[in-house]
């Protein structure tokens, strides 16, 4: 079967959020399926193709209502996966981010999803690569399904099959109505839509017309069927319940490994995580100027800086356990700038015992996961999370909200007999439940030790690849192809 992701972000190439992260990851381990899965993604200005070896590779034109739009596919192989970059100007070739304004994003995307339809007759008759199912990501494809059921008329395209997978349902790229009449995107019933007002958002398009639609984690395909979840298309998601999956994320293990990543001070695995582990505290704390001491419990955040992620849950409850506790505190991320100003303070409020690191930083990042004992995620709402994951592959126990993916990933301490659990969960979206869980794992850390190493242990051990997603993927795929190919 040949695959065609198409993404806004890819990573190594564009990253903002975990997007990025599974259209990097998830080909490669399909291709170990025998799946030939190749990818599609913007030409942004900020690619070096010197670094990544791009080349020119194939042109063609997209006809639009407005005029003919000349448009160049670039091309290389990264970890095995054929990578095809669109470049057409204005729209893409010379950002300096992957997004922009909204009254430029939804004309850009209009195109790429414009331009993605017209690579793939490219990429068949010039290539020899004929796709028999596009897989496409999130609001910024979501035209694509919608697309492909107008070209179904096409030899070509009559056995075509689509998967939208829905990253985060809080974007949607709605009231694009006019980007879309600009375009000469003819606009084609759907009672649904119509229904509901939807004619002009571009991830209902794409939960429409899809043939099989997924989520990142099967706790987030149910939370996105009510309205504290679903962002006004609960009701639409809920007519296509029956082609609607959850699918937990997996991590790209050759990258995430305690046991070969070349930024941490002492490498270590779940066999030897006790003895090995412990420099990487030191590690973290002399990089950021905190009193080097094994016996204090460090908790670590890795975050972006925005309400999703629970940050003005994160900041009360934070200062409460400061002030209260034996502890330290290392942050990284940035956002929102109440967020970024408040959790500078606790650094300002707390010193030598909170640092806070306003950016990104990878190295950092890693050795965040190696060197802190707990990782603390009380999102809002988190589709799947990538954080708890890599957290938990290094040996740090995350402390977690009990929602979407966090809630499939993250195994409850039980406290008794049974000494089961990854992490600590709450549930309540409150400072004060955040706050009692932090004590908890710190009173667990101090009275317990052993329980900790077990639950450090199994945490490592849990198998975080792409193994089973990857085969959950290709299930799906054979059931949206067959639907066009009896």
């Amino acid at each position: 079967m040949n695959v065609l992701f198409v993404s806004a972000e890819v990573d190594p190439f564009a990253k903002v959020g975990g997007l990025a992260d599974v259209v990097g990851s998830l080909p490669q381990a399909l291709r170990q399926l025998g799946i030939d899965a190749r990818v599609l993604m913007p030409s942004y200005g900020f690619i070096h193709s010197g670094r990544w070896n791009i080349q020119p590779y194939l042109h063609f034109q997209v006809f639009r209502r407005n005029g003919v739009a000349d448009c160049t596919l670039f091309a290389t192989e990264h970890d095995g996966v054929p990578v095809y970059f669109l470049q057409s100007w204005p729209f893409f070739g010379n950002e300096s981010t992957v997004y922009t304004e909204w009254d430029w994003d939804s004309p850009r995307f209009t195109f790429f999803n414009q331009a993605a339809i017209a690579a793939v007759d490219v990429l068949r008759d010039q290539a020899g690569f004929a796709v028999d199912l596009l897989h496409v990501h999130d609001w910024h494809t979501g035209l694509i399904p919608f697309l492909t059921d107008g070209q179904r008329w096409r030899q070509e395209w009559s056995g075509v099959g689509t998967m939208l997978t829905i990253h985060n349902m809080a974007y949607q790229g709605d009231h694009v109505e006019r980007f879309l009449v600009d375009a000469g995107i003819p606009a084609r019933l759907h009672p649904q839509l119509e229904m509901r007002g939807l004619t002009d958002n571009f991830l209902a398009a794409g939960i429409a017309f899809a043939d099989v639609i997924t989520t990142v984690s099967p706790r987030y395909a149910i939370e996105i069927q009510y309205a504290h979840a679903g962002f006004g298309l609960e009701g639409l998601l809920r007519t296509r319940v029956s082609d609607l999956h959850g699918i937990v994320n997996g991590l790209d293990v050759s990258l995430w490994n305690p046991e070969t990543d070349p930024t941490l001070a002492s490498n270590y695995s779940a066999a030897d995580f006790e003895t090995k582990r412990p420099p990487n505290k030191l590690q973290l704390q002399r990089e950021m100027g905190l009193p080097e001491r094994n016996d204090v419990p460090l908790i670590g955040l890795v975050s972006r800086l925005v309400w999703q992620k629970g940050i003005d849950l994160l900041i009360p409850a934070m200062r409460g356990v400061l002030a209260g506790q034996d502890v330290q505190f290392v942050a990284l991320g940035s956002g929102e700038p109440q967020y970024n100003d408040q959790l500078a303070s606790l650094e300002r409020d707390f010193p030598g015992k909170a640092r806070a690191y306003i950016g990104f930083n990878a190295a950092v990042a890693e050795r965040i996961y190696a060197g802190s004992d707990f990782f603390v995620m009380p999102s809002h709402f988190e589709p799947c999370g990538v954080g708890q994951l890599i957290a938990m592959r290094y040996g740090s126990l995350p402390i977690v909200r009990e929602t979407g993916g966090l809630a499939d990933t993250v195994i409850n301490y039980d406290g008794g007999p049974a000494d089961t659990g990854t992490g600590f969960v709450f549930s309540w979206e409150q400072s004060e439940a955040l706050y009692n869980t932090i004590i908890w794992a710190l009173n667990t850390y101090r009275s317990n030790p052993g329980a900790i190493r077990r639950m450090q242990r199994r945490a490592m051990e849990t198998d975080f690849s792409w193994n089973e997603g990857a085969r959950q993927y290709a299930a799906l795929y054979e059931d949206a192809v067959r639907r066009h190919r009896p």
